[in-house]
């Protein structure tokens, strides 16, 4: 649990440094963004999936990327001023990147459970 949070913390920190448009401020809040964004996307998301249902089946899934985007923009309103994403596209690309990064890590420390 401490591993898969700390790992979400570096993901969220790298990803933020790697992206002009999103900022971590102060640095060790990346640990309470990955908790926010654990929340989010463990209750918040699914329900938003179901209701997207039908609109996901006809792009194709494509619009899961739409959804992960709302998510951490909806994660930044929570956070507030201490993790801001400049708009949609920033949120998109932070998605994308952030579930490389955190599968690289993974990838290199894996968690026991």
């Amino acid at each position: 649990m401490v591993t898969r949070l700390v790992i979400s913390a570096l993901a969220v920190l790298i990803t933020a440094l790697t992206l002009d448009g999103v900022t971590v401020e102060p640095w060790w809040w990346a640990v309470i963004i990955a908790i926010v964004l654990g929340f989010v996307n463990s209750w918040i998301r699914p329900l938003v999936k179901l209701l997207a249902l039908p609109i996901n089946i006809l792009t194709l899934g494509l619009f899961t990327l739409v959804i992960n985007a709302l998510m951490v923009m909806l994660c930044s309103w929570i956070v507030g001023p201490h993790f801001e994403v400049d708009n949609f596209w920033w949120a998109l690309c932070f998605s994308i990147v952030m579930t490389l990064v955190s599968w690289l890590l993974h990838l290199f420390f894996p968690s026991k459970n």
